[in-house]
């Protein structure tokens, strides 16, 4: 079987395998979990038995349903916050290398200051003072992850832009938005795709890693972050209820880095001319 004309290596089925099992689990949420997102079922961290396969966690609710329901809520926001990132970071990058030197410096300056505060202690300043509601972690994290999608997306612009169909364009009086469409755009988007990968895993791992200090997810939400958290004073009791929001974020990572290196090995390869030497 071929994906986009291209056929997966046995590493790129085991990601595509185990990203699709968790957004399965995302999308059926509702259909698939045992009990609700919320409902306290049982006692305080309850052993696994045939009612609940993985226990229960600090407050009673069964660990199964919360992990399918964390896989929605988890990946959903890392999804929404690289989609978001990608639009502001492609949208400025491509906008500094084609309009001229002013724009691309003062774009560049702006960037570089952002991006000379540490990632965490900016995102932990701004969710301080605005508060962890879900549409401002979504948008905190993109604008300051689109700073990273920036400077790839200049890099990749600039290059292309000094290239002769790019120059016959504009003689022929093409304006800004057709040029970043249709030239620069489409020509830009394979290193953009395999970015695309790695910065939802970064974002994954980052919206984890702020539930896990607090201040992501909010409950009654299920977040895998936030159910490590929770779940922490269980591993004194050698209780595994931490364990498995841990393996599920292992795992959903480990997965999307295998596919986005299949990806990358797609465009290293030689095309065209090139290819038949």
């Amino acid at each position: 079987m071929r994906i986009f004309g291209y056929k997966p290596t046995v590493s790129a089925w085991i990601g595509i395998v185990i990203v699709g099992i968790f957004v399965f689990a995302a999308i059926f949420a509702p259909w698939i979990a045992p009990y609700g997102e919320a409902d306290s079922v049982s006692d305080t961290w309850s052993p696994a038995s045939a009612d609940f396969w993985l226990g229960t966690d600090n407050i009673g609710r069964d660990l199964l349903s919360r992990v399918i329901y964390g896989a929605r809520t988890t990946i959903g926001v890392a999804l929404v916050t690289t989609v978001l990132s990608f639009c502001l970071g492609t949208t400025a990058g491509l906008l500094a290398a084609v309009s001229g030197k002013v724009v691309d410096q003062v774009l560049s300056r702006i960037v570089d200051v952002m991006l000379s505060i540490p990632l965490l202690v900016f995102a932990l300043m701004i969710l301080s003072m605005f508060g962890s509601s879900l549409g401002t972690l979504i948008l905190t994290i993109a604008i300051l992850d689109s700073t990273r999608v920036f400077r790839l997306a200049r890099s990749v612009a600039v290059n292309i832009v000094v290239l002769d169909y790019v120059e016959v364009a504009r003689l022929r009086g093409e304006g800004l938005p057709w040029i970043i469409r249709r030239e620069v755009l489409p020509n830009a988007m394979p290193p953009m795709i395999s970015e695309f990968g790695l910065r939802f895993c970064f974002n994954f791992l980052f919206v984890a890693g702020l539930s896990f200090l607090g201040l992501g997810i909010q409950p009654p939400l299920a977040d895998w972050g936030g159910m490590v958290r929770d779940n922490a004073r269980a591993i004194g009791f050698g209780l595994p209820a931490p364990i498995w929001p841990a393996l599920a974020i292992a795992l959903m990572t480990i997965g999307v880095n295998l596919i986005v290196d299949w990806i990358l090995s797609i465009n290293a390869r030689p095309s065209g001319a090139s290819a038949e030497m």
